[in-house]
This record gives C-alpha cells, structure tokens and sequence, in this order.
C-alpha cells in the first residue's frame, strides 16, 4: 500500500458508546491530528444531524466539526439528487435528521389516505435507523407504498448497535421483512455501500491505497472498506463479538483491541 495519508473512522462503538467517549478514543484521534494525518468520520447513526454529532463529540473533547463527518443521512440524500431527483419520499427513522437530507422532498404520510389522495403517495420510501416509529402502523404502511411501485433506499443494514444497555435491534432486521414481503431490494446508500466510502476518499483527496477505516461491524465497516481497496481495522468494541469475527466472510487487514491502539499501528505498521 502507498503512504496512508488519511484516516477514516466509525464513531459508535469505536470513538464512542452512547456518545460516551471509549477510553483512550479522545487522546488517540488528537494523535492522529497532531501528526497530520486527514480524517474523516463515517457513521450510519441516523438519529442526528452532522452538526449535532459535531457538537457531543466536540463537547467530549474530540477535535472534530461538522465537515469532518459523513453521515448515512447526507450520502442518502446525494443518492436521492443522482438516482431520483425530484422523487417525493416517506421516510421512517428514529430521530430528526431533515437537516442532512436537503434538496430531499419528504412527505408527511401519516394522517393521509394513499389510496384516495395521489399525491402523497411517495415514489421512494427511507429506512433509516430503527426505534419506537417502527411499530406496525408504520411499517404496514411503508409496505403499502412498496406495493404501489415505491422504490426501497435504506441508509443501512444493520441488525443492531451497542449502547450502554447492550446491544439493541436496529433497522437492517425491520428492512429484510419488508423486502422479503413486497419481494424488492433496497438501494443502501450508507455502509457498506462502497459509495459512502469513495466520498469519503474524495472529501479528503486521497486513494484507496493512502487510507485506511477503523470499526467495530467487520462486514460493514471493515471488509466492505477493504473491498473499496482501503486497509481494514477491525477494532475489539462496539458491537464486536469474536463469534462474528470467525464467521465472518474473510479476514481484516489487522485487529486491534480499542482504537486506543490505532496511533501505534500507524507508527509502527502502516505508516511510512
């Protein structure tokens, strides 16, 4: 691999756990600052803005701002602009992220009859991350929109996430049952979408080859960077459990035990 020259970074469950910052995590992305290497963080939270992700990890003491991170909500709506501009969308996710997803029309189709009113049925229907809106109504209804022809864009796959209770269920198991039933597949525009990290690399002006990405889910961060041509870091938090690790569908560049860890593998590993 060529020099590395940047740095991309998974934040839940590797700089943080419920937005509480994992030890060492603060010390070791100002390290990695210090010696100038670029960054960019990567995440497929969907339940807050980039500024407002900017804003904890800032309070937290992490050196970043808002145009340090790329979240699934701001891929997914430059996805939207390239593949259906102009689309009227319903989105179902657990938070306020409106502000990512500018230039996105986005429908208010909970008090509406479908069936009666044409023009609040959506052309494109968003899965973002899971929580108390995914109760049935909600997903029955999305159901109905997938079975009037909507399109299916998901911002991820993922089944769960740590939090400080555990490992909570996520958007990725809701996703596979509306596929399953209205027999689509969704367009994902967050990891592993190799798109997400080509921004990424684009954003900081580097090669596959001059990067590498640091996470916790080794299908969706790791090997799916790794895919892209970036080195994989597969760090021991998070979400990580050493029975994903074996079964996973091919092995990360090196594993680390926390991202504490990550400015000496830099020094000592990849860096030159």
């Amino acid at each position: 691999m060529d020099a590395v020259r940047a740095v991309l970074i998974d934040i839940d469950g590797v700089l943080t756990v419920s937005w509480k910052p994992l030890p060492g995590a603060v010390e070791a992305l100002r390290r990695i600052r210090d010696v100038g290497l670029g960054v960019v963080l990567l995440t497929n939270t969907t339940s807050r803005t980039r500024a407002s992700i900017a804003a904890t990890l800032g309070a937290a003491g992490f050196p970043v701002d808002a145009e340090d991170i790329l979240t699934a909500p701001a891929a997914t709506a430059a996805y939207l602009t390239d593949h259906h501009p102009g689309a009227r969308c319903s989105l179902l996710n657990s938070g306020d992220i409106r502000e990512d997803l500018a230039g996105v029309t986005l429908l208010d189709d909970t008090e509406t009859d479908t069936e009666t009113d044409t023009d609040a049925v959506p052309d494109v229907v968003i899965v973002g991350g899971a929580g108390p809106e995914f109760d049935y109504a909600a997903l029955n209804r999305a159901f109905g929109h997938l079975q009037r022809g909507a399109r299916l864009v998901a911002m991820h796959r993922n089944l769960y996430w740590r939090t400080d209770r555990g490992l909570d269920l996520d958007s990725g198991a809701f996703l596979l049952g509306l596929e399953h039933a209205a027999r689509t597949r969704a367009e994902i525009t967050g990891k592993p979408a190799p798109a997400f990290f080509e921004a990424a690399l684009a954003r900081l002006g580097v090669g596959p080859g001059q990067a590498v990405m640091v996470g916790d889910d080794i299908e969706s961060d790791v090997l799916a960077a790794q895919r892209t041509g970036v080195t994989g870091v597969l760090v021991k938090t998070g979400k990580y459990l050493p029975e994903t690790h074996r079964a996973a569908s091919a092995r990360p560049d090196h594993v680390l035990d926390s991202v504490a860890d990550l400015p000496a593998l830099l020094d000592s590993v990849v860096r030159r």
